[in-house]
């Protein structure tokens, strides 16, 4: 149930930066429109340019009533109705009838006592232009002040909406933690199970911020820190709701990719705002999930981030000078402690480290109760069954899993939940919905069904290996053309090598079946040779389980709780070669074993693909029965006479 906002920030980031530049062209828009506007009023009328031959014509032919003569050009000012004969073609110009139009002309500057003189012979009066600097000083304000103010407008509403509206472009620094007050997450430590040893930690602390003259009587300090680490979606995030929920005290809740935004030292001051709002609510509890966002450690030897750092630094000092009998309580969630800065994760910041693991079978089993609370169910579920079947799974995989058997009743048109559909929901979550409409030739179901009873049948007939539960050759949505459910007989924490040896035989007798039965692989294996090659390959390197190299460990995994199967190699390229040649002889060993045990029970074999083919899927139970019916004949036989 972890949250990861690293993407979530990304989107605000990139759509503030659209909205900025849409924003950006409306105000250059409104600019130009209201330049235009405003200049349109401090220029009256219309004007025209002509040329000197027409402005001499207007003259001598009495069209003009007065000029306005200007240093570098003349303005003319038409008599009411005036019309004349263009120069060029005889006929009247169209431009001379328009009401409100002025003329102007560039005046040729040798001719220009003559040009008086001409004026006063036909009564033009003349004026002399007088500068104006309004339009200018208004053409000034419009181009160059008002997209300046624009533009400062726009930022400041674009750092509003960045500080979440705390103030503006100063507002940027404010914390964004969100508070809840008592019961306001609706969950308590009754809706958490499977994970008893973190809630006994965590119900300490809060009964110390509900009662701490218990434990300062006895001298006892209220821990400082508290660092949730766990696999994802087992429930970290959930327990910190829970601690709000019972705490009854201010509980500020936000993620570590909270304090980082686009500005250098932005992180830091949202750190120091949100320490000095929990020291105003003191005692108060401060939540930060996925803490490793700004909690990496400071090497700097792939480089570093500034940002970053400023705000570890901050944070670090200012869990190492709030009073902790003042009562806040800093709680962190992350799924990378192997990432986290040493000096985040010394005593006096983070005290307590609280492991939430996977939960074993009663933690499943009551994990599918909490989630079942409110679901219809019938008298044919066993939640024991189905938490064996879900070994590995966590609280958000039971989760899905019940709501999915809800579902499903629904769809099948029942009023409750049945056994079988919780079955179909945890193959659902495993290995996706069934899909219909891939349709298999002939051949190719011939080809799945013996790889998948290949599987089964190697299972079975090894002592050491999980019994089968189902077996069938409808393909799935997530790639599988068919599959082999195995559910154990109880919950296992260890694994003999006998057992890896037997799983390691199960995963390669698909393929067996193929070369055997049709003399010819396909790519169908391709997924169990990678699971029996990471399988092998441990055994040789992390286990211990060679004879070759002994107990020498040659490799380490990384991300522990990220499950993300990386390992490191902790030896030199010889021997890596020498380990690539063992997994090898491994598998192939464990591959010739597999064909035997095929080759032996051939008849076994056959009878139950074709039984696979005709039916599609078959239970565990009639796997079984055909099995036992082929090996133990007489018995058989015996039963049917009875």
């Amino acid at each position: 149930m972890e949250n990861n906002n690293n993407q979530g920030n990304d989107d605000r980031g990139f759509r503030h930066s659209g909205q900025t530049f849409m924003i950006l062209i409306i105000a250059a828009v409104i600019t130009f429109f209201v330049y235009t506007l405003i200049r349109g009023a401090f220029v009256t009328g219309v004007t025209q340019e002509i040329s000197y031959t027409e402005f001499v014509t207007m003259v001598d032919s009495d069209q003009v009533e007065k000029v306005e003569w200007g240093d570098s050009d003349i303005t003319i000012i038409p008599k009411e109705g005036a019309s004349m004969p263009s120069d060029s073609t005889g006929e009247y110009s169209p431009y001379l009838n328009q009401v409100d139009v002025r003329y102007y002309v560039v005046p040729v500057g040798a001719d220009a006592q003559k040009l008086v003189d001409r004026m006063l012979e036909h009564g033009v009066v003349i004026y002399k232009k007088k500068p104006d600097n309004s339009g200018f000083i208004m053409e000034a304000l419009i181009s160059i002040v008002l997209p300046f103010v624009l533009i400062f407008v726009v930022m400041n509403m674009t750092m509003r909406r960045m500080g979440n509206g705390n103030g503006g472009i100063m507002g940027v620094g404010k914390s964004t933690a969100k508070m809840y007050m008592q019961k306001e997450t609706g969950v308590t430590f009754k809706d958490v199970a499977g994970e008893d040893e973190a809630k006994e930690s965590l119900i300490e602390i809060v009964d110390f911020l509900h009662n701490p003259t218990k434990y300062t009587a006895i001298g006892a300090k209220l821990p400082k820190g508290a660092l949730l680490v766990g696999p994802p979606g087992t429930g970290k995030t959930l327990l910190a709701k829970a601690v709000a929920g019972e705490a009854q005290v201010p509980f500020y809740s936000l993620s570590g990719s909270d304090f980082v935004e686009m500005f250098v030292g932005v992180g830091a001051s949202r750190v120091r705002d949100l320490f000095k709002q929990a020291t105003q609510s003191a005692p108060c509890i401060i939540f930060i999930d996925e803490i490793d966002a700004i909690g990496k450690t400071r090497d700097t030897r792939f480089g570093g981030n500034e940002e970053r750092e400023q705000t570890l630094n901050q944070l670090l000092s200012e869990m190492d000078g709030f009073d902790a009998s003042k009562g806040i309580m800093v709680m962190g969630a992350t799924n990378r402690p192997e990432i986290l800065d040493p000096a985040l994760l010394r005593p006096g910041r983070f005290d307590r480290r609280i492991v939430v693991e996977k939960p074993d079978l009663k933690g499943r089993v009551n994990i599918l109760k909490v989630h079942a609370q409110d679901v219809q169910l019938d008298d044919s579920v066993d939640f024991n069954e189905i938490a064996l079947a879900t070994s590995g799974a966590v609280g958000a995989d039971l989760a899905n899993m019940m709501n999915e058997a809800a579902i499903t009743a629904v769809k099948h048109g029942r009023k409750k939940v049945s056994q079988a559909d919780l079955f179909e929901a945890v193959e659902v979550v495993l290995v996706g919905k069934e899909k219909k409409d891939r349709i298999l030739s002939q051949e190719e179901r011939r080809i799945v069904s013996y790889h998948e009873v290949g599987h089964a049948l190697v299972s079975a007939i090894q002592k050491d290996a999980e019994p089968v539960q189902k077996i069938t050759i409808v393909p799935r949505t997530m790639g599988a053309l068919g599959y082999v459910m195995q559910v154990p007989e109880e919950e296992k924490y260890l694994n003999t090598k006998a057992e890896l040896h037997a799983m390691l035989v199960t995963f390669l007798a698909g393929r067996a079946a193929e070369e055997i039965v049709f003399d010819t692989v396909t790519t169908g294996a391709a997924n169990d040779i990678e699971k029996a090659t990471k399988l092998a390959r441990a055994m040789v390197t992390q286990y211990g389980m060679s004879e070759r190299f002994g107990l020498m460990g040659l490799e380490s995994q990384e991300s522990l709780y990220l499950n993300t199967g990386r390992t490191v190699m902790n030896c030199g390229d010889d021997t890596a070669t020498a380990v690539d040649q063992e997994v090898m002889q491994v598998l192939k060993s464990c591959y010739e074993e597999a064909k035997r045990i095929l080759s032996e029970n051939r008849e076994a074999l056959d009878q139950i693909a074709a039984f696979l083919i005709e039916r599609e899927t078959i239970t565990g139970k009639e796997f079984m029965d055909i099995l036992h019916r082929i090996q133990h004949p007489a018995e058989s036989a015996d039963t049917e006479c009875v």
